[in-house]
C-alpha cells in the first residue's frame, strides 16, 4: 500500500517567524555576531518591512546574506548549542492550525516531512520536536575542523525543494493524489503542485497570484489565514489588496 504524506514548509507555515532570524538574534546575544552588524546592515530593511513599506522576503534575503557571512569560520558545535536554545525558547511559537494538522496526520499514520530554507541544524531540531518522519533544510558546509566555510546548499527555492521531494517520493512510495502540502511562498509551489490536497497558509501576494495562474492549483488549493485566535478557511479567489 502506498503512503499518504504531508509536506510542510516551516518558516511562515508552521513557525510564526523565521528560525534563522531567531538564531541570528541569539548569536548577537551570545556575542558571536557584533551587534553593530544589525544596525549597519539589517536594521533599515527590517524597519521598512515592520512599517509595511518593505517586503518580508527582501528583509529575509538581506539578513541571510549577513548571517551566512558572519558564520564563516565559526565552529558548528557552538552554533548547534545556540540553535538548541532557539528551539527550547521559541519552538512552540507555531500556528495552531499547522500544529493540529501535524498531529492529525501522525494519528492517521501519514508520513510527515519538513522541507525548509532554514539552516539544517535548526530544521533538524524542529523535526525532532514535532515528530517528523524526515526533514531537509539548507546545508551549511563545514571544513575538516567543523568550522563553517561560508558555503551553503540552499533549500528555499522551488527547484531545490523539488529535488528533495523526488527523493522522498522514491524512498517512501507516496500516494500523491491523497497527499498534502503546506506552504506560504512561491518556494513551496513545487510541493503544492504535486499533491491532491494543497494548502496555502497565510500566503503572500506573489504566492497567491501564482496559485491563481495554475488552473489545477486554483481549483484545489485551500487558503488558511490564522490571525489572533481565529482560523479562516478561504478559496484562492480571495480579494488581493492593491
Amino acid at each position: 500500500m502506498k503512503n499518504v504524506a504531508a509536506f510542510f514548509d516551516i518558516d511562515g507555515t508552521l513557525f510564526r517567524n523565521s528560525l534563522m532570524i531567531q538564531h541570528f538574534k541569539k548569536l548577537i546575544k551570545y556575542e558571536v555576531i557584533d551587534p553593530s552588524i544589525w544596525y549597519n546592515k539589517v536594521k533599515s530593511v527590517y524597519e521598512e518591512w515592520e512599517k509595511r513599506y518593505g517586503d518580508f522576503e527582501h528583509y529575509l534575503e538581506t539578513l541571510a546574506e549577513v548571517y551566512i557571512d558572519e558564520l564563516k569560520g565559526v565552529n558548528k558545535s557552538y552554533i548547534e548549542f545556540i540553535a538548541s536554545q532557539v528551539i527550547n525558547v521559541n519552538g512552540d511559537m507555531v500556528y495552531k492550525y499547522s500544529r493540529d494538522q501535524i498531529e492529525w496526520h501522525k494519528s492517521q499514520g501519514h508520513k510527515v516531512f519538513f522541507i525548509s530554507g532554514s539552516p539544517d541544524f535548526l530544521v533538524c531540531k524542529m523535526a525532532e520536536k514535532y515528530g517528523a518522519t524526515e526533514y531537509r533544510g539548507t546545508t551549511y558546509i563545514v571544513d575538516d575542523d567543523n568550522n563553517f566555510t561560508g558555503e551553503i546548499i540552499k533549500m528555499w527555492d522551488s527547484e531545490n525543494k523539488q529535488r528533495i521531494l523526488d527523493e522522498f517520493l522514491s524512498k517512501y512510495d507516496v500516494d500523491l493524489d491523497n497527499s498534502y502540502a503546506y506552504g506560504d511562498t512561491t518556494g513551496d509551489l513545487s510541493m503544492l503542485k504535486m499533491v491532491g490536497n494543497p494548502i496555502a497558509i497565510n500566503p503572500n501576494k506573489e504566492f497567491l497570484l501564482s496559485i491563481r495562474e495554475d488552473e489545477k492549483l486554483f481549483k484545489n488549493t485551500i487558503i488558511i489565514v490564522e490571525r489572533k485566535d481565529v482560523i479562516y478557511r478561504l478559496k484562492a479567489d480571495v480579494e488581493i489588496m492593491k
